[in-house]
């Protein structure tokens, strides 16, 4: 039986994590070695990075609805509460949008929370 020389493979192997270190700086992007621990830390960022996205733009529309809100003078926490008891039912992203691009109408939602708590 003829043996099985593993050059093929291992170049193929090679040039996909090369390709995935490309444009990194120095050593990591040309040698292997360290081409693949950077890679194996690149994905280590980007699986943690995907999750934390989340909290992060959660996060950002939640002050910009904040920010809305007390400029016609309610808190976030009665803003929401109001929300809930108008029967609104409008989530987290599209708030912030409406607060960011159309205050009048922000202005209108806001009002109608008002009403419902008092």
């Amino acid at each position: 039986m003829a043996r099985v020389k593993r050059g093929v493979t291992s170049h193929a192997k090679h040039k996909k994590i090369l390709k995935t270190v490309k444009g990194q700086w120095g050593r990591r992007k040309n040698t292997i070695r360290v081409a693949r621990q950077a890679m194996e830390k690149a994905m280590q960022y980007a699986y943690r990075d995907r999750r934390a996205k989340k909290r992060e733009f959660r996060s950002l529309w939640i002050q910009r609805i904040n920010a809305g809100v007390r400029a016609e003078g309610l808190t976030y926490s009665k803003f929401i509460n109001g929300l809930s008891k108008s029967g609104i039912k409008l989530d987290r992203k599209v708030l912030a949008e409406i607060a960011y691009e159309n205050p009048e109408a922000f202005k209108t939602i806001v009002k109608k929370a008002q009403s419902a708590l008092n």
